[in-house]
């Protein structure tokens, strides 16, 4: 069983998507609303939004859509939160995604991470960056 952060986006979900492929690798799918069957076609004006995005990548999914109601609101009360092995891949990471964005606690030392981070990038999602602290010898 796992958890899959399924996010939603006022209609910069592809741009965001793209981008998250370029921070994180792996395997972009995104479907368009202008994909939907012929005898459920979407409204013409929101023919160009992503319907649904998935991003594939070593061995984690996330997924995502444009709200076509157009009252997204952003997005609030969560993070995504992203661990990686080695301090030099958090620092990447969390430069990358808040590239543009804002920064709400620096990438820093703490109690239980040698680098912890969050901010909230420039497409509105909240993110935690942690790098795993190294095994204690037995």
């Amino acid at each position: 069983m796992a958890f899959h952060p399924y996010l939603n986006f006022g209609g910069n979900c592809r741009e965001a998507f793209t981008r998250y492929q370029e921070i994180f690798g792996g395997e972009l799918v995104l479907l368009s609303m202008s994909d939907m069957p012929p005898d459920e076609p979407a409204p013409a004006d929101q023919a160009d939004l992503v319907m649904h995005a998935a991003l594939t990548f070593e061995g984690h999914l996330l997924m995502a859509s444009d709200d076509p109601t157009g009252n997204f609101g952003g997005v609030q009360g969560m993070y995504v939160n992203y661990t990686v092995p080695e301090v030099g891949e958090a620092e990447r990471v969390f430069e990358a995604l808040a590239d543009g964005g804002e920064v709400m606690m620096p990438l820093a030392e703490t109690f239980w991470s040698p680098k912890f981070g969050m901010c909230v990038d420039r497409f509105g999602t909240p993110w935690m960056v942690n790098a795993e602290a190294p095994a204690q010898p037995s």
